[in-house]
């Protein structure tokens, strides 16, 4: 196995994070790509309008929420880790998609604010989660980075709500690409501790 467990010479079965995110590997590539097909929109289509741009970040924070309950609360055996970080991010994700969904005017005029708390929350969480990793296989980084990006990027917003629409959409795509391709990284990473 290319990844060591940090405890000497116990096997991955006594660390109950690392083999949860082994067997559910796919649901971070998955929220990966989401991420990273969401960042290339945002790229492919710059002058999108507000609304729309407030439906497509609606449509990703709500599938993005659904994947990380779903990785949260999937898994087998009868020792469950502590997934708490994600079921914190999952609920951020779904509450700010709905808010976007069913009230996108609404949400369009806070649509600044939610992005930055959403991605702090989802930022918190995630660093929290690598550190509870990395007490359980070496050099496991992939997640704490995506967790820096995402309170970085929720900070960029809050210091500059004014930036035009224009920019926002680029900051948002390429945010999202980077995000996404720290999840794909850290799904391969953990794809190597999957139970056969």
């Amino acid at each position: 196995m290319a990844t060591s467990p940090a405890v000497g010479a116990a096997s991955v079965s006594d660390f109950p994070l690392a083999r949860a995110l082994g067997d559910n590997w796919w649901l971070l590539l998955v929220r990966g790509i989401v991420a990273i097909l969401f960042g290339l929109l945002a790229f492919a289509w710059p002058g999108l309008t507000f609304l729309t741009l407030v439906l497509f970040w609606g449509a990703f924070t709500a599938v993005d929420g659904v994947v990380a309950m779903i990785a949260a609360f999937s898994g087998r055996g009868s020792r469950v880790a502590p997934r708490w970080w994600l079921v914190l991010g999952g609920l951020a994700g779904i509450a700010v998609g709905a808010i976007a969904l069913v009230w996108p005017m609404v949400a369009a005029n806070v649509l600044l604010i939610l992005i930055a708390f959403w991605a702090i929350v989802i930022g918190v969480a995630q660093v929290l989660g690598g550190i509870a990793l990395r007490k359980e296989i070496h050099g496991e980084w992939w997640l704490v980075l995506s967790g820096l990006l995402c309170i970085l990027f929720g900070a960029a917003i809050l210091a500059q709500p004014l930036v035009g629409a224009f920019a926002i959409i680029w900051l948002i795509g390429f945010y999202a690409i980077l995000f996404g391709l720290c999840l794909v990284m850290l799904a391969f990473r953990v794809k190597r501790l999957k139970r056969i």
